[in-house]
């Protein structure tokens, strides 16, 4: 099973990339978030690799999030590689957490190949993924949320907070809490 591939691109077009890596080409399929993504001429990519009786296909996502959004897509009955990866070309992951959380026929319906019936359907079969989806496709907004309250534990006031952390290059709860307390001391 391929789950990653890196490699030099050799052609891109919204829905597919070939990929050269060590000379083999690959030619992944992917979402119109993906193609915005991929800047330049060497790429990484999560991929899911689907093996079918007349095809094998390779599906590549530049976050992990819309990995596993479209993962989680195709095991639904009558949503197939091609809705998923419309999905997953239409909303953004932390897009389609609202749309369900929302229960939000209208937004899932615009998506090209659904109709009432199967947005229905899938909203049914994802009802409580969104927090999944969320927590995966926001670790460092996560570890944002934790620095903010622990500082405002401390008496800062939210706005000089959310100040501080805008500026901080740290990733983790513990590296943002002790770069922004540096600039707090500063105002």
């Amino acid at each position: 099973m391929i789950v990653g591939i890196e490699g030099s691109v050799e052609h891109k077009e919204p829905t597919v990339v070939h990929l050269n890596v060590s000379g083999l080409v690959y030619e992944v399929f992917i979402s119109l978030q993906t193609y915005g993504a991929i800047r330049g001429n060497r790429v990484k990519l999560h991929t899911t690799h689907i093996i079918r009786e007349d095809a094998q296909l390779l599906f590549g996502f530049f976050d992990k999030s819309e990995k596993v959004l479209f993962e989680r897509l195709i095991r639904i009955s009558g949503v197939g590689p091609k809705v998923a990866q419309a999905i997953c070309s239409t909303f953004t992951p932390p897009q389609f957490a609202q749309v369900i959380a929302a229960n939000d026929l209208a937004q899932l319906k615009r998506v090209p190949g659904i109709g009432p019936k199967s947005a229905g359907r899938i909203l049914v079969e994802l009802a409580g993924f969104d927090g999944e989806l969320t927590a995966v496709a926001s670790a460092v907004p996560a570890a944002s949320g934790e620095a903010a309250m622990a500082l405002e534990s401390l008496g800062f006031k939210k706005e000089q907070v959310a100040k501080a952390l805008a500026k901080c290059e740290a990733t983790d709860t513990a590296g943002m809490v002790k770069e922004a307390l540096r600039l707090l001391q500063k105002l």
